[in-house]
This record gives structure tokens, sequence and C-alpha cells, in this order.
């Protein structure tokens, strides 16, 4: 089981949210991951660095965060099914033009429609995820 961290999580909801406002405040954009990875590939050359900066601090800020709370650290799963979960979600934003920071963080803080009904869509089917994993497929935590 997971223990209950509210200071923890108080401090990284926070953190999301400052991060998301500062990024629309400073470049104009929305901090949506998929469409911040996917203007990688696609962006000008100007417009590249700040998105890689962004991508890059994802695993960064996580590692520095697990340094500093004992008893925290990456969970473990096996490749294939980490593959297979990755091909998912992102098949999953294209398929919601967005993804859970773009529609969740950014959508509903604006009061999006769209992005409300997108997010109560990713929400029911990660609760629906978990319960399969959990008690479907072995009863693996």
């Amino acid at each position: 089981m997971t223990e209950f961290t509210p200071i923890e999580s108080l401090t990284g909801g926070l953190l999301i949210g400052v991060a998301a406002a500062l990024l629309l405040l400073v470049n104009g954009r929305v901090a949506g991951i998929s469409g911040i990875a996917g203007g990688v590939l696609g962006a000008v050359r100007g417009d590249r660095l700040w998105r890689v900066l962004f991508l890059l601090g994802l695993p960064l800020g996580a590692a520095l965060v697990s340094m500093g709370f004992e008893g925290t650290g990456v969970p473990r799963a096996p490749t294939p099914l980490l593959v297979a979960g990755g091909l998912l979600v992102g098949y999953g934003t294209q398929l919601g033009s967005g993804c859970t920071s773009g529609h969740g963080v950014c959508g509903m803080a604006r009061g999006s429609k769209r992005s409300i009904v997108a997010t109560t869509i990713f929400m029911a089917t990660a609760a629906l995820t978990v319960f399969a994993v959990r008690h479907g497929l072995g009863g693996a935590s």
C-alpha cells in the first residue's frame, strides 16, 4: 500500500500548477506534455530548446525529489509491459487530443468543457486499469 503524504502531495501539486502558469505567462504555451514532446521533432529551431529542457526537467526533478524523501523510489515493471503501456498512452493522447497535463491541469483550470470530459475519461480509465491489474490479473500491486 501507498502511504498518505498530504504535505508532499500538496507541494507537488503546487509546483505543477506554478510551472504550468509560468509556462503560459512566459511562453504563452500550455504545459501539455504530449504536445511539448510531439513538438520537439517538428519545432522550429528557436522553439525546440525550451521543449527539450522542459522534458529533461521531468525525470530530473523526480530524481531530485526521490533523493530527498526516504523510502521513495521508482516502481519496477517488466520492460514489455512498460513498452505496451507507453504505446497505449501515446495512442490515447492522439485519440484524446492531449494528455492529463494539458487537459487535466491546464484545460480544467480554464474551465474547458472538452478538457473536463477528457480528464473524466482519463481518470475512469486509470481507475479501471488499476482495478483490473490488482484484482483481475493475479493481484499485482
